[in-house]
């Protein structure tokens, strides 16, 4: 139980990433074909900046999180889409 995930999604070209290992995995699609597009991470709850401490996110999960920052956004589905 010692992985964790993190995902960035750039609203900017951040290739200065590109040299720190982080690869693209995806991309936002265009709203349509019964997804949502940008509008839906704008959407996505900014208020907490960098506040989650990642070591009691690793230690206490959810319930932390929960807890914490009732406003945080989640994920509730990705999927591969071709």
């Amino acid at each position: 139980n010692s992985r964790t995930t993190q995902i960035f999604i750039n609203t900017a070209n951040n290739y200065f990433l590109d040299a720190q290992g982080f690869g693209p995995i995806g991309e936002v699609l265009p709203a349509g074909f019964g997804y949502g597009g940008m509008e839906v991470v704008d959407a996505f709850y900014g208020g907490y900046g960098e506040r989650p401490d990642q070591g009691r996110i690793r230690e206490q999960g959810g319930e932390y999180l929960e807890g914490n920052f009732p406003k945080l956004s989640y994920f509730v589905k990705a999927e591969f889409v071709e």
